[in-house]
């Protein structure tokens, strides 16, 4: 078990694991309230061009996708503010025309290749630099810094945002906000997950803490377990059984969504027999003076 800690690639992969599970739910149970669960997803679409960009100019595709994701992202969020009617056909043209180009400039380029292109779509633990880790870690840092040290005012927007504007926060610089740390959030998380499958790590761990919580602190915090849980698990299973990590990952959290579904069942309805039985005794202790009209006439006919 401890030779995994003594491969250089391997280190790399965990620490990036590690960063990815606190930074992917952090910033997903905002998209979650904003029923935003899909933004994460074509984001990725976008950030493919940033990749095959990188790969081109033979620069570092995750600061290229980093660059070219935000722009996307902003855009999104602008068409989602600004848009009419035909707000759903552009964003549709925004991620395939980013899906495209991302493929089609990584063939152009003379170091790319559709290789290159599947370890940045689904994930690959042994392509993981000593540079990745660095613009991951920079990255991580940015979005744990704004979802945890903005976390009032982006619930509050998430949540209601005529309610946010009227107690004078400044809702579309925030709104922008919560896009660009999106679009950080994918790039941090390509190198171990996939483009195609980071949404999922979004939004399924955030989906499973709703399960059994009932507070957005709680939610957080479990969301944020279960993220880093999931991806060290999908991680290591990953390097001994020789399987793909995003797919893993994803599939791990999804089995985490199955059983807190299936242990919150019983609990709500214990739950709710537990507030049924209080709201009796409490009806019981008021005297009969006090109570209302109808319930004294029932009890007196």
């Amino acid at each position: 078990m401890m030779e995994i800690f003594q491969t250089e690639f391997m280190q790399r992969a965990l620490i990036a694991a590690v960063l990815v599970g606190i930074t992917a739910p952090a910033i997903g149970i905002y998209l979650v309230q904003r029923r935003q669960a899909l933004m994460g997803d074509g984001i990725g679409h976008i950030a493919m061009t940033g990749v095959g960009l990188g790969f081109l100019l033979n620069s570092s595709p995750v600061w290229m996708a980093t660059l070219i994701s935000v722009v996307g992202a902003v855009t999104m969020e602008l068409i989602r503010a600004y848009g009419k009617t035909r707000g759903d056909i552009a964003l549709a043209m925004l991620f395939y025309g980013g899906m495209a180009g991302g493929v089609l400039l990584i063939n152009l380029s003379d170091t790319g290749s559709n290789a290159n292109l599947s370890s940045y779509l689904f994930g690959s633990l042994s392509t993981v630099s000593d540079s990745d880790v660095t613009a991951i870690c920079l990255l991580a840092a940015f979005v744990v810094l704004v979802t945890v040290g903005l976390r009032k005012q982006l619930f509050a927007v998430s949540q209601d945002e005529e309610f946010a504007r009227v107690t004078g926060l400044p809702v579309r610089a925030l709104n922008l906000l919560i896009a660009v740390t999106a679009a950080v959030t994918v790039t941090v998380a390509m190198r171990v997950v996939g483009l195609l499958l980071v949404s999922a790590l979004m939004v399924v761990p955030v989906a499973a803490a709703q399960q059994i919580t009932r507070s957005f602190k709680v939610t957080f915090i479990l969301s944020v377990v279960i993220g880093t849980a999931v991806t060290l698990s999908g991680t290591v299973t990953s390097y001994y059984q020789d399987v793909p990590p995003g797919a893993t990952i994803v599939l791990m959290a999804i089995g985490v969504f199955v059983v807190l579904t299936a242990l919150a069942t019983p609990l709500a309805r214990r739950r709710a027999r537990s507030v049924a039985a209080a709201d009796a005794t409490c009806t019981a202790d008021v005297p009969e003076a006090r109570r209302p009209a109808d319930e004294v006439n029932e009890v007196t006919v």
